[in-house]
Order: C-alpha cells, then sequence, then structure tokens
C-alpha cells in the first residue's frame, strides 16, 4: 500500500476491485479517496496478492 496524502476529509472512499482469480493466487487492486468540500483526494493506492492454500486450516489446532 502506497500512502499519497493524509486522508483528511469528511469522508473516506475505498474501491477495491479483484484484477485476476485463479485456481492458486488472486490479485486485488484498491484506491482510497476522501471527499472534502466537494473535492475528491486520492490519498491511497495498493495492489495485493493472495495465494490459496488448499487444504490447510484457517487456524493451529
Amino acid at each position: 500500500m502506497n500512502l499519497l496524502a493524509p486522508a483528511v476529509g469528511e469522508f473516506l472512499v475505498a474501491e477495491a476491485e479483484v484484477i485476476r482469480s485463479g485456481r492458486t493466487l488472486t490479485v486485488c487492486r484498491l484506491e482510497a479517496f476522501t471527499l472534502e468540500a466537494g473535492r475528491r483526494v486520492h490519498v491511497a493506492t495498493g495492489c495485493q496478492t493472495l495465494i490459496r492454500l488448499a487444504d490447510t486450516p484457517d487456524h493451529q489446532a
């Protein structure tokens, strides 16, 4: 995640999108904006890659 500007404003809006969802890897993109006095300010952007681990429990026993 890259922070581009201070997140100061009346509202924080985050938009996320799955770019590709494969058998093992999923790639996602995120953009965050603040709304201040009717102006939209780009405050953060990011990209995340998630891996699916088949037959692996979510927690340790």
